[in-house]
């Protein structure tokens, strides 16, 4: 394992859930800050910026027809891929929520500007489950057009296994509980379908969701303004947020103080050559 990977999977700790999570809560108290419990080994995000996502693999969607990951993508609209299972006791339903809170937020919708996937790390669970799951965030979220845009997968093991590997997700399963532990992350792709950024936590607020998409679409999607707060905005890895980059702040002023500047100037400058040309007039007809 990575020294990046480690350190990636420490700092995702406060996120990782399951029962090797709760269980291993007081002995991990006793423990040194930097170690992690062994249950967790596996569990975290190792990032795989830019890397291709399988567009071959076969899920079921949840009418139970088998797609493949490869029809989400058109070439056109970003999408936001989420790892999660239906029946996960605490994690997932907090991440979800706290994603659908940031969409409730943004004022472009899933099957217009992008599109997103969820797909279950759990392959027990039907189409049927995810039926009900999709039912449950369509009636909370209050906007028919998002039903052909918010995609709930299902699939088998192989498949979810090498789409988590492929995005860095890790994750492991108690078998005496039946729960997973895992860490709480969505990820951005590109249209072509290329990981463009991940997004952390359990919180996701709309400024972000816009920024991380803007920027995965290459520009394509928003408005002017998008691009201008794209421009001010960077993504800083070691905070894992947008930030506002001051040298193009200051270009950015700079450049308005000159378009206003210009602009009083040639008003000025026009009103002093009308004023001129009818002063002109003026001599020429006394």
């Amino acid at each position: 394992m990575s020294v990046r990977s480690m350190r990636m999977r420490r700092s995702l700790a406060p996120f990782l859930v399951g029962a090797w999570a709760f269980a291993a809560a007081a002995p991990a108290m006793a423990q040194l800050a930097d170690q992690v419990p062994p249950q967790l080994e596996d569990v975290g995000i190792e990032e795989h910026l830019d890397a291709k996502i399988p567009m071959d693999l076969e899920f079921r969607d949840e009418y139970g027809a088998v797609v493949r990951l490869g029809d989400y993508f058109d070439g056109t609209k970003p999408v936001i891929l989420t790892l999660n299972y239906y029946k996960c006791p605490m994690l997932c339903g907090l991440q979800l929520n706290g994603l659908l809170d940031g969409l409730m937020d943004l004022d472009w919708t899933p099957g217009s500007e992008f599109e997103m996937v969820t797909v279950s790390i759990n392959p027990l669970e039907t189409p049927a489950l995810a039926t009900e799951k999709k039912q449950n965030y369509m009636k909370k979220y209050g906007r028919p057009s998002a039903v052909k845009g918010w995609h709930f997968l299902t699939g088998r093991e192989p498949e979810i296994r090498q789409l988590a590997s492929t995005l860095g997700f890790g994750y492991t399963y108690d078998r005496e509980t039946g729960e997973y532990a895992h860490a709480a992350a969505i990820f951005v792709s590109t249209p072509d379908g290329r990981i463009a950024r991940y997004l952390y936590g359990i919180e996701y607020p709309a400024s972000r969701l816009r920024l991380a998409l803007l920027e995965a679409s290459a520009g394509e999607i928003g408005t002017t303004i998008d691009q201008i707060i794209l421009y001010c905005f960077h993504y800083d890895p070691s905070s894992r947020r947008y930030a506002p980059v001051a040298m193009n702040i200051m270009r950015l002023g700079g450049g308005a103080t000159a378009l206003v500047l210009g602009l009083t100037l040639g008003g000025y400058w026009l009103r002093e050559a009308r004023r001129r040309k009818n002063s002109d007039r003026g001599t020429r007809t006394t």
